[in-house]
This record gives C-alpha cells, structure tokens and sequence, in this order.
C-alpha cells in the first residue's frame, strides 16, 4: 500500500501514562519505528510534543477514549495534524492486543491513510459545549431535587402538588416557607395563594392539612435551600452562554421557528453542530453523525434490526425532547407526523423519527438562512389522496355502505 505520510505516530491513551508508536520512511524507503511512553501531566505532554517536533513528525492518530484524549488534543493543537478516530473502526486482532500494538497498529493505519478522522469542533465551540452541557446537568439535578420535595410532602400528607402545578412556584414557595415557619392553620396558609391559585383556596385548604414533624421540616428547607442554589447557578451559566453567542442570534430566532424548539433548545443545538453545516455534505451526513436516522443491517437479503447507532447523548436528549413539544402541537407537520407514526411503531420510535425530523430541518434552516415553513397538518393526506381515498372505501364497505366516487369537478 501507498505510504502517504513519511513520520507519523500512533497513540494509545491512558489515564496516567501514553505509549507512542513513531513510524517514519528513511530516504531508502525502509520503514522503522520507535516505541516511547510518556505520562500525562502536562510537562510529561509537552516533552512529548518536543519529541515529535524533533522527529519531523506531521501526523498524529490516537482513539477517543473517554475523555483522555482532550488534554492531549488541547495542548497539541495547531502544532500537528491531529486525528481523533473511534475505537470501533481500528479493533485490532483479537488474542494480539497489548498497549504497544495497539500504538504499532494506529501508526500504521495513520501512515497509509487508512484512518478517518472524528469531528471535533473549534475550541469556542467546544468551550460552548461545556456550558450548555453542565447547564443541562444542572436542570436535570434539579428536577430530581423537586422530586424530592414531592416525596417529603406525601410523607406529611400536605397534598400541595395535586392542586399546584408547580411546588416551586411564587404561591407554593410562600405557603412552605410559612409552614417552615411554624405556622399550621389551612385557612391562613391557602390565603397567601396568589393569582390563578385564588380560585382554588377550598382545595388548597384540604390539601395543606397534614402533620409536619421536625425531621420534615429539615429536609424541606435543605431541598428548598438546594433548589435555590440551583436556580442561581443554572441563571449564571444561561448568562455566559448568552454572552457567548451574542453572535448568533438571528440564528437561534430562526431555529425558534421551528415547533418544538425553544431558546435552550436551540442554543444546545448550537453548541452541539454548530452553525456552520458545510462540514456536513447533507442532512443525512448529519442525522448519522448524530445516531438519529435508522440503522442499516441487510444481509441474505433480509432486513435485520434497524436500531439508531450510538451518537451524541446530549444532542439525542434534546432532540427527544424538542419531539415530544412537536408531538403535541396541531395544524402542523411535526405533530401530524407524530400521530401518523406512535400508532404503528410505538410511541418512542415515534419521537426518534420525530427528533431526526427536526433536524432535518435544522440542517436546511441553518443552512439556507431562512426561517422554517411548515407543510401543514394534511401533508400527508396530500401526498398520499389515492391511498387515503382507498383505505376509506375499504373502510365504509366493512360498515356496509356501497360508495361510488365522483370528481367534484365532473359533478358539477
């Protein structure tokens, strides 16, 4: 095979130590290789940079192992040609596998240019990811927090969420702030409700009659305590995250066109595929980059299981639950195509096909640079009137009515 890259090296990475394959061709054009392992502290780092650099090393492959490959990418980027590739498509044999063959065995693909490179964004980029990753964490810990709570109060029997939609809302908080305060009377607690809360004070005053002991009474305040914690520091991240794509807002208000995306939403999607779709010759490119579209397993010319593959757990989330906002829209094309699905597949595919939508659309919104149009609710009854026509036909024959059709036109 064709050598294309003349010194190159190979890596397999630990957490505590690396162990380098350098491959080069002398001007004989006989290949040899050099075996060295360096540590991972940032010093052990760089003398390995220095290392390559004194080599002439241009090319350097290592697997995207967990998260120990980012510091090395991070301090070796923009000084060589740097390929991070998944671990699947580079197995070595089985029954041959130690440290330094695996290292012999990605320079050796590297050299021949055997490798595929992964996407890796920009570092703006990778820093957005962080942020709206962490912030993500954050939403989520405190919707376990909330849950929590909840359990606290059926344990006093105080039954202040089947009435209130929200236990963290502005009448909720006053009225457990005061039974943390001591006070017990339901009367006096349901009239601190306020707004639409106002309307149910009967309820309200069934529903705060309970038996709160001292040890209730602690975990409310510290899940309480907790949840404001929470609500300060997801605020502070939302606010960094503003600031960094203050550039980018005629297009997070063009993907807000899109039902089911909200502002996070789309400010998630942002820091996931960036804006920049070129890097993705097409919308499909994408949905399997990101694991949304079905699998393809055909073997003896049967179809075997068409299961999504592996992608970006934060960009499947947040697709999932930008399709289950779509699902329950009307009138439009996402929703309609939710209902036309959950009955056959299920409800869960249903929301996949729903979520791999979406982002085909977001492709084309992204890169077109023009707001969504929705196709409608009665798109597919559209694209498919004879099918429609036949199966309400067969339909109205099986309740024992005989139908003969006519063109509206004719029958004028």
């Amino acid at each position: 095979m064709q050598i294309l890259h003349s010194c190159c090296c190979g890596l397999d990475v630990h957490k505590k130590q690396i162990v380098a394959c350098l491959m080069f061709t002398d001007s004989a054009g006989k290949r040899r290789k050099e075996i060295r392992t360096f540590g991972t502290m940032t010093a052990e780092i760089l003398s390995f940079s220095d290392w390559l650099a004194s080599a002439g090393c241009t090319h350097l492959a290592m697997e995207s192992t967990g998260v120990y490959w980012k510091p090395i990418y991070n301090l070796l980027e923009g000084l060589f040609e740097l390929l991070v590739v998944n671990a699947q498509h580079i197995k070595t044999l089985p029954g041959r596998k130690t440290d330094v063959r695996d290292a012999e065995w990605v320079a050796d693909l590297l050299q021949h240019g055997l490798l595929r490179a992964s996407f890796i964004p920009s570092s703006n980029q990778r820093e957005l990811r962080d942020l709206t990753r962490h912030r993500s964490t954050l939403v989520a810990e405190r919707a376990r927090i909330v849950n929590r709570l909840q359990k606290v109060l059926e344990d006093t029997n105080i039954k202040l969420a089947s009435v209130a939609s929200d236990i963290t809302g502005v009448s909720a908080r006053k009225m457990l702030q005061a039974l943390l305060d001591g006070e017990r009377d339901a009367t006096v607690l349901a009239a601190m409700s306020k707004g639409r809360m106002r309307s149910k004070q009967a309820l309200l005053e069934q529903a705060l009659c309970g038996r709160m002991r001292e040890h209730h009474a602690f975990l409310i305040a510290e899940h309480l305590a907790h949840v404001d914690y929470l609500d300060s520091s997801i605020l502070r991240f939302t606010t960094e995250i503003n600031e960094r794509l203050s550039k980018e807002v005629q297009e997070i208000e063009l993907l807000d066109t899109i039902p089911g995306i909200s502002t996070r939403t789309a400010e998630i999607l942002l820091a996931e595929i960036g804006t920049d779709m070129a890097r993705f010759p097409s919308a499909k490119h994408l949905s399997y980059w990101a694991g949304m579209c079905p699998g393809n397993n055909e073997s003896a010319g049967k179809r075997k299981t068409g299961k999504t593959r592996k992608g970006s757990k934060w960009l499947r989330q947040v697709l999932t639950e930008a399709a289950h906002g779509a699902a329950a829209t009307k009138n439009t094309y996402l929703g309609a195509l939710y209902r036309r699905l959950a009955p056959r597949r299920g409800t869960r595919k249903a929301l996949v096909a729903v979520g791999h939508a979406i982002l085909v659309i977001v492709y084309h919104v992204l890169k077109r640079g023009e707001p969504y149009q929705d196709l409608g609710a009665n798109y597919f009854d559209e694209r498919d009137q004879q099918n429609v026509r036949r199966r309400l036909v067969r339909r109205l024959d099986q309740l024992g009515y005989q139908v003969n059709l006519e063109a509206v036109s004719a029958a004028s």
